[in-house]
């Protein structure tokens, strides 16, 4: 018979596989869509993205998009047939290049597009995809994602896409690998209702109207990855303040449904008591020049950049829970601290493959602690890493097949987070264990990198 701890924990572990379920690291096998989706060919390694301009206009109650995405790219090497990835069942219409239409070929979710001629190294270009269709709809967000059409509590259109892993090629034509982010940034132009408000990453560069419809465009100057390139479109309201931070002035604005506003101005009270712990341990945010958003969101979360997807209904803990079961875990909110701690970890530091995703969720787990530290104390941080170790799972690799777009176990955020304190005991300097941390932020700075080089960083660094 079950004891009343055994019960608890089984419960917590309940609550823990269904907070991080990873769909990509149940693959029994890989296919040729795999190849094409995870690696880089021949089709992908002759060109560099520089920009992305993503127009698109949504139809609610068809559950469909319409968009135009002009790619900006740069030769690193001669190349005529270029990969284009856009998922089934969404369409190309047509492809552009220099006002000249470019022939192109369909195989599953890859787009084979060819150049009249080969591309010379180190021109630049730009094609425009016009595409539209019936974007897969989210079964479960954040986990098993797509295109998110849902109603708020007063039965009001609220959008946005979740698709990490699934991949930005969801709802978006991209190359969609994460090795290669645009390095001028974005422009998103979403055209709604204008009943509604739209909310993307970056800073809001203007707002068109034209008769019952309104275009919103966002942008950022910063390098991002693809699948943190999202619209929220609802009727939101905000209000903004400025955190003096490391680099100067942050910019800090929040979204939040009309009728959640006056929750949100009490729960994201947190926010500067976050950004003060993040760059003491990490280094400065990483997007000062995008500034820093929090956006509600209708799943429950997700770490876009500059514009962090919120859904913990306005709760501290994991909707309320602790997921530690020490009792510190629900003295924050679970969603503002790990999904901004991606900022830096994720966002800032991306990995190159999907299968280090460990990078990623690892040293953001264990932003939690830090936090947890930062705020209660040493001990108080080490009872709740500690806490978390019963959810480990121990199942399979934490580094998943490289090449496949495969995410290792969902023991990457909490092993990780241990192995990282278990480091942190082995250097027995905090001060040191710091520099280390700020030091992968600055010298990995808006760049893609592997497990190894992580490794190799921390090893070096700490003289072990």
């Amino acid at each position: 018979m079950y004891n009343r701890l055994t019960l608890i924990s089984l419960a917590m572990i309940s609550l823990y596989c269904s907070s991080i379920a990873q769909p990509l690291n149940q693959k029994k096998g890989f296919t040729h869509q795999d190849s094409l989706r995870g690696s880089i060919n021949a089709e992908r390694d002759w060109w560099d993205v520089d920009t992305y301009t993503i127009d698109v206009t949504p139809d609610y109650l068809n559950k469909s998009i319409i968009g135009v995405t002009s790619i900006g790219f740069s030769v690193i090497k001669p190349g005529q047939i270029m990969q284009i990835d856009l998922q089934e069942p969404m369409q190309i219409d047509k492809i552009e290049w220099k006002n000249k239409s470019l022939a192109f070929t369909r195989e599953g979710n890859a787009w084979h597009v060819r150049f009249p001629d080969q591309q010379k190294m180190k021109e630049k270009g730009t094609i425009k995809i016009f595409y539209s269709g019936k974007p897969r709809v989210a079964v479960r967000p954040p986990w098993d994602g797509g295109w998110i059409f849902q109603k708020d509590k007063e039965g009001r259109p609220w959008m946005s896409v979740a698709c990490q892993g699934l991949g930005a090629s969801v709802w978006y034509p991209c190359k969609d690998h994460q090795s290669d982010e645009p390095d001028h940034g974005a422009t998103i132009n979403v055209t709604v209702p204008d009943t509604l408000v739209v909310v993307a990453n970056g800073k809001l560069l203007g707002k068109k109207e034209s008769g019952e419809l309104v275009t919103y465009s966002w942008g950022v100057v910063n390098p991002i990855n693809n699948y943190n390139i999202v619209p929220y479109i609802g009727k939101y309201v905000n209000w903004s303040e400025d955190y003096a931070g490391e680099k100067g002035n942050l910019k800090c604005d929040y979204w939040v449904l009309d009728y959640e506003l006056e929750k949100a101005k009490v729960q994201f009270r947190q926010v500067p008591k976050m950004l003060k712990s993040f760059e003491y341990w990490f280094g400065p945010y990483p997007f000062y020049e995008d500034g820093y958003k929090l956006v509600q969101s209708p799943h429950l979360g997700m770490e876009h950049q500059s514009a962090v997807a919120y859904g913990n209904e306005f709760k501290n803990g994991y909707r309320g829970r602790d997921l530690s079961g020490t009792g510190w875990g629900t003295k924050w909110d679970f969603i503002i601290i790990h999904e901004s701690g991606h900022e830096w970890f994720a966002n800032n530091i991306t990995t190159k493959d999907i299968a280090d995703m460990w990078v990623h969720e690892g040293f953001t787990n264990y932003s939690e602690t830090l936090f947890t530290t930062s705020e209660f104390g040493v001990e108080a941080g080490n009872d709740y890493v500690i806490g978390t170790r019963k959810l480990i799972q121990n199942d399979m690799p934490i580094i998943g097949h490289y090449g496949v777009n495969q995410e290792g176990s969902g023991d990457m955020y909490y092993k990780g987070g241990n192995l990282l304190h278990t480091i942190r005991a082995i250097i027995n300097n905090d001060e040191k264990f710091r520099q280390i941390l700020r030091g992968l932020n600055k010298d990995f700075y808006h760049q893609t990198v592997t497990s190894a080089q992580v490794e190799q960083y921390i090893s070096t660094n700490a003289g072990y």
